[in-house]
């Protein structure tokens, strides 16, 4: 086990309960976000919409999550001003620009213009969050691994967790996933790649390919080999997929090793269809349900991030050489 700074343990103790399980709630989404919110012409979605649909969800979700994932655009900033962040919940902010540059075979992963990691731990964020386009044959592959590289030599100065997440492409561009045994190479491979680059914690895929079948056992197999590659964490994100779907998934992830749950659209994407009262009635009672139901499985089967590091060893002189 590698030991952590003070600041990363904190954050990672703010981002999850106190057993050390992570409960996420993302609600990073941007571009995804104005296509939702207008599927008809994502043109017509405005700011105002976007901070107030998100907005709408932590108040119904409260302190159910253990933390929220936020972006600088839309929300982050606006729940703290709003006074509608809730007090016990940590808060992780993303990084990078939405979206990728490059051609659907070599994604370039960047960063938002003008954003950085030392302004997310100025505004009082817990932790942060890159995400990466890759695959380990892309043209591009050094290039993100230069990035995951740098960004976690700036958490290590911001002492600020770092998360990695690693969404992977097929490199032919007539195929918009990758699938079968594929997908379960590259998405393990690409975790055993860039977790030894400095993140903290890995926030994956669902390592196989389930239109191929739901044999429980080689989905719990597939997520412990996922838990074998990586040094670090991981935790599980939803990718869009139905509830019933992901929840499936989310058992099979923790009885393999996972430390959690980034959730998304799974919980809450029904909501961007409605409007007023049945929004927010939707939010209160089906989005809830379905997160206490995630967070139950979690905090029962999951892994704590505590096994994966050692505590950082302090005496009454550590803040002496703090910070140097």
């Amino acid at each position: 086990m590698k030991t952590i700074q003070i600041g990363k343990t904190r954050g990672l103790q703010e981002c999850s309960s106190a057993l050390g399980k992570f409960t996420i709630l993302a609600l990073d989404h941007r571009n995804n976000m104005r296509r939702l919110l207008h599927p008809e012409n994502e043109g017509l979605t405005t700011a105002k919409e976007i901070n107030d649909f998100k907005q709408q969800v932590v108040r119904a979700l409260g302190c159910i999550p253990s933390s929220y994932l936020l972006d600088p655009l839309y929300s982050a900033a606006q729940m703290i001003s709003m006074n509608m962040f809730p007090r016990d919940c940590g808060m992780l902010v993303a990084l990078e620009a939405t979206g990728y540059a490059g051609n659907p075979s070599s994604r370039q992963s960047t960063i938002l213009p003008d954003w950085s990691v030392k302004k997310i731990k100025k505004m009082g964020a817990n932790g942060v969050k890159l995400l990466v386009y890759y695959h380990p044959e892309a043209v591009t592959h050094r290039d993100i691994e230069c990035l995951v590289e740098k960004t976690a030599e700036e958490c290590v100065d911001a002492d600020i967790p770092l998360f990695l997440e690693i969404l992977t492409y097929p490199l032919d561009p007539d195929r918009k996933r990758l699938v079968g045994k594929e997908r379960f190479e590259v998405i393990t491979e690409s975790a055993q790649r860039l977790t030894p680059l400095g993140a903290d914690v890995l926030k994956a895929e669902f390592p196989l390919d389930i239109s191929q079948g739901e044999d429980e056992q080689e989905w719990q197999q597939a997520c412990r080999t996922l838990t074998k590659v990586s040094p670090i964490p991981w935790i599980l994100l939803s990718a869009s997929v139905d509830f019933d779907v992901y929840f499936k998934q989310v058992m099979a992830a923790c009885l393999g090793g996972a430390s959690g749950v980034a959730v998304g659209r799974a919980v809450w994407k029904e909501a961007t269809d409605l409007h007023d009262a049945e929004q927010t009635q939707f939010l209160e009672s089906v989005a809830r349900e379905r997160m206490l139901k995630i967070a139950d499985w979690v905090e029962s089967r999951a892994e704590s991030w505590h096994s994966y590091f050692d505590p950082v060893s302090v005496d009454e002189n550590w803040f002496r050489i703090y910070d140097e």
